[in-house]
């Protein structure tokens, strides 16, 4: 079995644009500048742990995305 799959590159492209809503990115910075003040609760530290492990997948596909699209351009 290979280990590529050929996708369309618009698909490409628009993983490559995924972004946190205005709403989620802005709840996220409220809950890291309130963890740095020490002021978070258990609830609250969960919910930022999950958001942080979400924006990190997020920014691996986008950088994937981005090295796909600019290997297709050779």
């Amino acid at each position: 079995m290979s280990g590529s799959i050929e996708v369309p590159e618009e698909w490409v492209k628009a993983v490559g644009s995924f972004r946190f809503p205005a709403e989620t990115d802005g709840r996220l910075q409220w809950l890291m500048d309130r963890n740095n003040e020490g002021r978070l609760s258990t609830e609250q530290q969960d919910e930022l742990a999950s958001l942080a492990e979400l924006s990190e997948e997020l920014s691996i596909l986008r950088g994937e995305a981005a090295q796909y699209l600019g290997d297709s351009d050779s």
